[in-house]
């Protein structure tokens, strides 16, 4: 049975928004050093599909499939990316499969099948969504030590309350906090 992992990038007041039309589009890269690719690779897994929004599927359409031959962009690269689109014949970053209305329930379908664990990066419109279904498995936070006051949180208001239980941390070279947490459900 497959994994659902949700990985996220989030400042200490829960914004997760970092991408190029943000006020602060860069505030994740001076805390970048090699040996937290290393920390990002193993917390994904040797081998991975990824579970997608569409808007992120475009903004990692725009990067990765021309990063260059490195671990990460090569891992990213071979996943199969499951995409929640009503758009399914464009997208072209391959390998790729759609998910489209009953997201919810190809998914729970795909976790009963044998695979590489699914990781949910960035598509925060689905993050509190699968959390509130209880089909996450892990939440991976890479907690930077950053107030940024404003910008797309990583819940909806809408979120129904859920306990968890720390599994694992570790602290980077640039000061991030990399949690993983276990999801034992609604609170």
């Amino acid at each position: 049975m497959r994994k659902v992992k949700i990985l996220a990038h989030i400042s200490l007041d829960g914004v997760i928004e970092h991408h190029k039309d943000f006020k602060y589009p860069g505030w994740i890269a001076p805390y970048r050093s090699p040996d937290d690719m290393g920390t990002l690779i193993e917390a994904f897994g040797n081998r991975f599909d990824m579970l997608l929004g569409r808007k992120t599927y475009d903004e990692f359409l725009g990067y990765w499939p021309n990063a260059g031959d490195f671990p990460l962009s090569n891992a990213l690269n071979a996943a199969t990316k499951y995409v929640v689109t009503h758009r399914p014949e464009s997208l072209e970053w391959g390998p790729v499969k759609d998910f489209s209305r009953n997201f919810m329930a190809d998914l729970h379908n795909l976790k009963q099948t044998e695979g590489p664990d699914l990781v949910v990066m960035g598509s925060i419109s689905l993050t509190s969504e699968l959390l509130d279904s209880g089909l996450v498995d892990e939440l991976l936070l890479i907690i930077y030590p950053i107030l940024m006051g404003h910008g797309r949180r990583i819940l909806s208001d809408n979120f129904g309350a859920r306990k968890l239980e720390l599994v694992k941390t570790s602290r980077s070279s640039t000061g991030l906090m990399i949690n993983t947490y276990k999801q034992l459900g609604a609170l």
